[in-house]
C-alpha cells in the first residue's frame, strides 16, 4: 500500500485501519452537515492504494459508494479534490480526459498536460481504463474533438511508442538536431511532421543531446524556436514535450504557478497537479517552485485560495 513514487508529500499512514478510517469517515457525514476536517485528516493523508482499501471497507460497513456519498456532501472545488483522490491514479487521469472533451469546446490543456507528461505504461494503462469506462478509445475522442497538426502529435502520444531506452546515438542526435533546425528556423514555413517524428519518438537522453546541439547550430534554444516558429495549441504541445523532458518537475511547478499568477485561478489545472503528483513527485515540484519564483508553493495556494479548498490542497502540498 505505499506510494506510487517515492517523491511525494503523501506516503503510506502508519498503523493504517481501512476499518477505522470508513467509521470517521461515515460518522462525519451523519446528520445535518458534513465535517469536512475530518475527510481532509482522513483523505489527504493517506495513499492512493490505502484509500482503495477505505473504499472497500466503506461498502462493506454501510452497503454504499463512497464517492457516491461524498459527491452528495460536498460541493465545488473542494469535492472535486476529494473525488479524484478516491481514484486509482490512471482512472483519474482518463476521467480528467474525459471531462476536458465532453460537451462544447476543449480544454486542450488538459489533453497537453496529462498526454506529454506520461511514461508509455502510463499511457497504455489510461487507454485501458478509458476505453473500458467511456465505451470508446481515447484516440477516438481526441480526433473527434482536435484537428490538424496537434491532433497528430497527441495520436502520436498515444500510442506510447517513446523509446524508453537510456542510448544516446551521436551521430543521430546531430542529424536529429539539423533536421528541426532545416525544418524550421532555417526555411519559410514550417515542417511540423520533422519536430512530431523527433520529439515524440526519441529517448530522453537522445533528446537532450538533441537540444544542446540544436542550439550550438541555431544559435538559440529549441524552446525559443517552437515559439517563433509555431502558435497555438501546436507551439503548446511541443513546449510541454521538451519541458518534460527535460525536467517534469520544473514543467509541473510552472504549470502551477501559470495557473495561480495573476488574477484569478485556474482550479482545474492547479486540482490535476495537487492531486496527481501528490504521492510522486510533489517534493520536487515544491523545491523547484521555489528555485524558480522564489516563492514557496505552499505561500501561493495559501494566497490563492480559501476554505477547505485551501485546507485540503495545502495538506497535499505538505508544508511549506
Amino acid at each position: 500500500m505505499a506510494a506510487i513514487g517515492n517523491r511525494g508529500t503523501v506516503t503510506e499512514a502508519a498503523g493504517f485501519n481501512a476499518d477505522a478510517d470508513a467509521q470517521k469517515l461515515r460518522e462525519a457525514m451523519k446528520g445535518a452537515g458534513t465535517n469536512e476536517a475530518t475527510i481532509i485528516e482522513v483523505l489527504a493523508h493517506r495513499t492512493i492504494a490505502q484509500r482503495q482499501r477505505i473504499k472497500e471497507a466503506f461498502k462493506q460497513t454501510v452497503g454504499k459508494d463512497l464517492a457516491d456519498e461524498l459527491s452528495g456532501e460536498l460541493s465545488g472545488n473542494f469535492r472535486s479534490v476529494v473525488l479524484g483522490l478516491l481514484m486509482l491514479a490512471p482512472v483519474y487521469d482518463a476521467y480528467e480526459l474525459w471531462a476536458a472533451m465532453k460537451g462544447a469546446g476543449t480544454e486542450e490543456a488538459c489533453l497537453i498536460d496529462i498526454l506529454a507528461s506520461r511514461s508509455n505504461e502510463e499511457i497504455k494503462t489510461i487507454n485501458a481504463v478509458y476505453k473500458k469506462e467511456y465505451e470508446k478509445s481515447l484516440e477516438d475522442a481526441v480526433c473527434g474533438d482536435t484537428s490538424g497538426m496537434f491532433q497528430r502529435v497527441l495520436v502520436s502520444l498515444l500510442t506510447a511508442g517513446r523509446d524508453e531506452s537510456s542510448n544516446v546515438d551521436e551521430a543521430q542526435a546531430v542529424l536529429d538536431a539539423k533536421e528541426i533546425y532545416e525544418a524550421g528556423e532555417a526555411r519559410w514555413g514550417t515542417d511540423e511532421v520533422k519536430f512530431l517524428t523527433v520529439l515524440c519518438v526519441r529517448n530522453q537522453n537522445h533528446l537532450l543531446r538533441v537540444f544542446e546541439e540544436y542550439q550550438k547550430i541555431s544559435g538559440r534554444s529549441i524552446e525559443e524556436s517552437i515559439k517563433r516558429e509555431m502558435s497555438g495549441s501546436l507551439e503548446d504541445v511541443f513546449l510541454a514535450i521538451v519541458k518534460c523532458i527535460r525536467s517534469k518537475p520544473a514543467f509541473f511547478a510552472e504549470r502551477l504557478y501559470k495557473s495561480m499568477k495573476g488574477l484569478g485561478t485556474t482550479d482545474t489545472v492547479l486540482i490535476r497537479i495537487m492531486v496527481a503528483r501528490a504521492e510522486i513527485d510533489m517534493l520536487d515540484i515544491k523545491a523547484q517552485f521555489l528555485k524558480m519564483y522564489g516563492k514557496t508553493l505552499y505561500s501561493f495556494i495559501k494566497g490563492d485560495t480559501s476554505g477547505d479548498y485551501r485546507k485540503i490542497l495545502l495538506e497535499l502540498c505538505g508544508g511549506e
